[in-house]
């Protein structure tokens, strides 16, 4: 899909359309980008950038109504998370301000002979950043910012649902002074964006989405040698193996499967309960999931809006009652009004289903019973996912333990919704290829030139 529109999943209704780029438009964004990386990129400091960058940030807490409101009307998130979001923004903006210098700084060579060496940080040219609809602005800032650092351009297309969200932020980065050229908003067709990837002026592309739009990407930018940074699906589980407070972590995987409306990467989506612990868990988790309503997103008390589309609701009904007929067991929800799904578990899902392999992206979990720690590492594993993970122990040696034996690129040990700016975000296996936030971020597209001195 690459018409931008903005329609409320909550009412159905369009609320506004933007016309697609020509490729005349295209072209003169990539010239502008080329050139604002010659001039600007290069003639600035680092100093000079972060202060940019710092404004940005300011701007982003200045406007948080104005956009937490478009992002309700855009995706349907509840408007105090939406607010959360803004906030999260900026702090990560500001946190690249505050360590630019050190992003930056050269880094000396213990070398094995006489003289002296350093590795010594510069930009690579324009990036294209291709973005989700999930979080409008979490997603474009984790990009941005780093590399507006390192002095990157940026050529950044929407989700064709958020072009509302993404032209108020390209004016942020603009009133915050950066030049014409260092950030530009590109409503591109998939067909424009290929020619982007392969356009000589292009260094490199990111992308947070599917598998297959990753593929796709990522094969084009093979085929013209462009680095690729990639952010996709996952599976996450959540492992329970002790706890002294049930409740606690009962309520903290119903937080980690309906943040967002359940439509975070990165959010728990399988629930693994060893043996003494499943029954009592289970119950309390399907009561405590059952008891949210799924309410207008614009509500300050609302937990659970709708999913981004009713074509996303229909298309998580198909899963849910596929499994079913497959033989798993409902034990809540499965139903939904529109957009509005509400909130479901599924038990007794076996590797045979469909959904035992498969992302659920919505208010959706499966739980399973394991016998011990070993088991539960196993299943977590079973998966072509490896985004996060979460382990909920009384232990710290099992915490440890299991946790390097986890394959996924981020573990969290008894808590969770715990994304802060200076920690890296990504995964292994089929989640991506790439690390967002911390200092890891600003690594992925920057020359890394070796200077050495006899």
């Amino acid at each position: 899909m690459t018409d931008y529109a903005v329609i409320n999943p909550a009412t159905g209704e369009t609320l506004a359309s933007f016309d697609t780029f020509t490729d005349a438009q295209i072209d003169e964004a990539l010239a502008a980008a080329d050139e604002a990386h010659r001039e600007w990129s290069r003639s600035s400091t680092v100093a000079e950038r972060a202060a940019l960058v710092r404004r940005a940030a300011e701007l982003h807490r200045e406007r948080r109504d104005e956009l937490a409101d478009i992002f309700v009307r855009e995706m349907g998130k509840p408007r105090e998370a939406a607010l959360g979001e803004v906030d999260f923004a900026a702090d990560i903006a500001e946190y690249y301000a505050d360590q630019a210098e050190s992003i930056m700084a050269d880094q000396p060579i213990a070398i094995l002979g006489e003289g002296s060496a350093i590795i010594r940080r510069s930009s690579l040219g324009p990036l294209v950043g291709i973005m989700p609809w999930n979080f409008p602005a979490y997603q474009i800032v984790r990009f941005a910012a780093p590399n507006l650092i390192v002095g990157n351009t940026i050529l950044l297309k929407p989700a064709p649902q958020c072009p509302e969200s993404s032209s108020a932020i390209e004016k942020i980065y603009h009133d915050a002074g950066f030049p014409k050229g260092a950030y530009q908003n590109v409503l591109a067709t998939n067909e424009q964006i290929a020619t982007m990837i392969a356009d000589p002026r292009v260094q490199g592309v990111s992308l947070t989405g599917s598998e297959r739009a990753g593929a796709a990407v990522a094969e084009i930018a093979g085929r013209n040698l462009k680095k690729v940074a990639l952010e996709l699906g996952g599976s996450d589980p959540f492992i329970v193996l002790s706890t002294d407070d049930l409740d606690a972590t009962v309520q903290a995987g119903v937080d980690a499967r309906l943040d967002n409306n359940g439509q975070a990467c990165n959010g728990a989506k399988r629930f693994i309960v060893v043996d003494e612990l499943y029954d009592a868990f289970v119950e309390k988790f399907t009561a405590a999931m059952a008891a949210v309503t799924a309410t207008d997103p614009m509500l300050d008390d609302t937990v659970l809006g709708p999913v981004a589309s009713e074509t996303a609701a229909v298309n998580l009904q198909k899963q849910i009652d596929q499994a079913v007929e497959q033989g798993a067991t409902l034990l809540t929800g499965g139903t939904r009004d529109g957009a509005f799904f509400a909130p479901t578990v599924l038990a007794d899902v076996t590797p045979e289903m469909n959904v035992y392999s498969e992302e659920l992206f919505g208010p959706a979990a499966v739980v399973y019973r394991v016998a011990d720690e070993d088991a539960a590492v196993e299943l977590a594993n079973d998966t072509t996912f490896g985004l996060g993970s979460y382990v909920f122990t009384t232990d710290a040696e099992q915490a440890a333990r299991v946790a390097d034996k986890i394959e996924a690129g981020m573990v969290y040990v008894n808590l969770v919704l715990a994304d802060s700016p200076e920690l890296p975000f990504g995964g292994v296996k089929r989640s991506g290829t790439a690390r967002e936030l911390g200092h890891l971020a600003a690594d992925e597209f920057v020359n890394k030139k070796l200077i050495r001195i006899g």
